[in-house]
């Protein structure tokens, strides 16, 4: 049996123009959207307006929307994912700033240790960065995001084979950028 869609009674809520529920569907889903969009983009500046204008859509559709058709998450997640595809593409597959990707490092370790964790963020935001885009799109969107196979296969439009396929080419190809010293493995060299 199905689960219900949690988002549901909430965009409802929305459509009927109650600011408590825009407040609190941005606090469900903005963390989890900018986490998306700064590791596709690789630019904090643009995973903001990605978040953005994917709120002003749901704004825009809430009062349409259909329960059943759709996870709300799923067309979320789509709508996201597009947005990022539309300024990549508008970037003409320029290289990510991979300093974008690094991600803060807790405070409450020691300086040495904070140091370690930078460095191991780095090495991993690069590797990222080299993957092709549908690899980079697979990993975020499993590891990252936490969707499952069948949910992350579905927004990328492909079956749950051809993720796993994906998956296993982006994790080795992970695995030997992170195993060379330098970081430079020639990753994703025309593999898609």
């Amino acid at each position: 049996m199905k689960e219900p869609d949690p988002d549901v009674e909430l965009l409802a809520r929305i459509g009927n123009n109650e600011p408590a529920a825009v407040k609190e569907m941005v606090s469900r889903k903005l963390p989890r959207l900018l986490a998306l969009a700064s590791r596709l983009l690789g630019d904090a500046e643009e995973a903001r307006d990605v978040a953005q204008e994917s709120f002003l859509r749901i704004w825009k559709q809430a009062a349409n929307w259909r329960a059943g058709q759709a996870r709300f998450d799923t067309w979320l997640h789509r709508v996201a994912l597009n947005l990022c595809y539309d300024r990549l593409r508008r970037r003409r597959e320029q290289p990510l700033d991979d300093e974008a990707l690094v991600e803060a490092v807790d405070p409450a370790g020691t300086p040495e240790e904070q140091l370690h964790a930078a460095a191991q963020s780095e090495r991993m935001a690069a590797a990222l960065a080299a993957l092709p885009e549908r690899q980079r799109e697979a990993i975020v969107l499993q590891y990252y995001q936490e969707l499952s196979n069948i949910e992350a296969a579905a927004l990328m439009d492909i079956s749950v084979e051809a993720l796993e396929s994906l998956l296993s080419r982006a994790r080795r190809n992970l695995r030997d950028y992170l195993a060379e010293p330098s970081g430079d493995a020639g990753l994703g060299r025309g593999k898609r």
